[in-house]
């Protein structure tokens, strides 16, 4: 037997496209960067970036993730980084396509 179909969690992120934090995720600020929550599937993240927290609570104020980063001064050595983060943070939905 096999599972019911569901969201496609593996989906490959897409840093042109509009993102924003899940709605049911918690982003408590922290000394180091910020814990955050996720009340639907109970995972717990870590940022470890003062800047990551800022583009992950700028996401939904610009039309791209890449448009996000550009925003919060993320400097194009460092973008590759920051994409992997923001690709960790959708596959463990913390942030999700916004419609």
């Amino acid at each position: 037997m096999t599972a019911p179909a569901g969201p496609d969690v593996t989906a490959v992120f897409d840093p042109a496209l509009p993102w924003q934090k899940a709605r049911s995720v918690a982003l408590r600020p922290e000394p180091f960067g910020a814990l955050v929550y996720h009340f639907g599937n109970r995972k717990l993240s870590f940022l470890k970036s003062r800047t990551l927290v800022a583009v992950v609570e700028a996401l939904a104020d610009h039309p791209s993730a890449e448009a996000t980063l550009v925003a919060c001064g993320v400097p194009e050595a460092q973008r590759p980084a920051y994409v992997k983060a923001l690709a960790d943070l959708a596959r463990s939905q913390m942030i999700e396509v916004r419609a």
